[in-house]
């Protein structure tokens, strides 16, 4: 979406594929940012209130976004981002444009030809270009030569909130599937042990050091 908003403020005429359901969410609710909320209130309510809650403040503020082509999954949007990793998007004026028209939504598509493409449901479109926003999958596994810290798959093997930190000083920042809260959380953690074992060495050499003072003034005054 925010692809396509950028396309549309420099004046091109996007058609974006919707393949699958999705959550879309304001960007802010009540002037806070909508996953400081969440977390907020994950605090004191279960997963699936905060889930129903947040549904709510969407339809109320977004509307109704299933009659544009945005089709809500069946599950809710925190509990789908820690079972399969899916983050919500955060609306940051592209519903608008799909209001208007000026970005189009489509379905599938079907087949590629020289300046068009064909959908699934037998439309033809003409196009100039073609952006495939198709996500990644993390190569880890290919160029860190451990099996201790990150599965085959390349994510840590010890679950959120714990998969930030390996053996030999070694930090993963961003492996949790939960978006840039769950970054934060990490990069909070590392912050916080970097912060510690600064503290405990250089607490050693302050120790060190001063025996070796006291060493040193007892042999001069011998």
């Amino acid at each position: 979406m925010e692809v396509s908003l950028d396309l549309c403020n420099h004046n091109a005429n996007p058609s974006m594929v919707v393949r699958s359901s999705v959550h879309v969410l304001p960007r802010e609710v009540f002037g806070r940012s909508t996953f400081e909320l969440a977390v907020s209130m994950m605090k004191w309510l279960p997963l699936w209130l905060v889930d129903r809650i947040m549904l709510i403040l969407a339809h109320l503020i977004l509307g109704n976004t299933e009659k544009y082509g945005l089709k809500r999954p069946s599950m809710g949007p925190l509990e789908l981002k820690n079972t399969a990793g899916k983050t919500p998007v955060l609306d940051i004026g592209a519903l608008d444009k799909i209001r208007s028209g000026e970005i189009k939504i489509v379905p599938g598509i079907k087949k590629f030809s020289r300046g068009r493409v064909e959908l699934v449901n037998g439309q033809t479109l003409e196009i100039d270009s073609v952006i495939l926003a198709t996500g990644y999958r993390s190569n880890v596994p290919s160029w860190l030569k451990e099996e201790e810290f990150f599965s085959e798959e390349g994510f840590p093997k010890k679950p959120f909130p714990n998969g930030w930190k390996g053996k030999s000083g070694l930090y993963a920042v961003g492996f949790t599937r939960r978006g840039l809260s769950g970054a934060s959380l990490d990069a909070i953690s590392v912050a916080h042990d970097i912060a510690k074992c600064w503290k405990q060495e250089t607490k050693h050499k302050k120790t060190s050091l001063e025996l070796d003072a006291r060493h040193r003034r007892c042999i001069s005054h011998f």
